[in-house]
């Protein structure tokens, strides 16, 4: 599993390493994308990727501490699919990791972030749409 280094010390040391985007969105998207037996793996390694991410965030409000920045912004583009992800994996993000889940209510609670994601129903009405169409339905 690749990593990248997301946080920069005082000292310019990076000193965690993160899941990298793509291995967030590998995980997800097997979460509507298949049924079973591999969509239980899918999601609990997904949730275990947002776990390690929960860790880092730790009692922060956002990724770099007080102030809302490139990690949050890198990430917070999952928040439109988390409707999508709990809907097929039947689970509540909210519920299994608490601190990511109002991650993103803080995140959306910024004019910025609200009005420049698309709206979770829509991305689950076009994930639907693409299950029917790839004949996994």
């Amino acid at each position: 599993m690749k990593h990248i280094k997301l946080n920069f010390t005082k000292d310019m040391v990076w000193d965690n390493f993160l899941p990298t985007k793509k291995e967030i969105y590998d995980a997800s998207r097997k979460i509507w994308t298949t049924k079973g037996e591999e969509l239980e793996a899918a999601k609990e390694e997904f949730i275990g990727i947002l776990k390690v991410l929960e860790d880092e965030l730790g009692d922060k409000p956002y990724f770099g501490g007080d102030k809302f920045g490139f990690v949050d912004i890198a990430l917070v583009s999952f928040h439109s699919w988390f409707y999508t992800y709990e809907t097929y994996g039947n689970f509540s993000i909210e519920s299994r990791l608490p601190k990511i889940g109002s991650w993103a209510k803080r995140c959306m609670e910024k004019e910025t972030v609200s009005k420049s994601l698309c709206d979770e129903k829509v991305v689950y009405e076009f994930a639907v749409m693409l299950r029917k169409k790839f004949g996994i339905e």
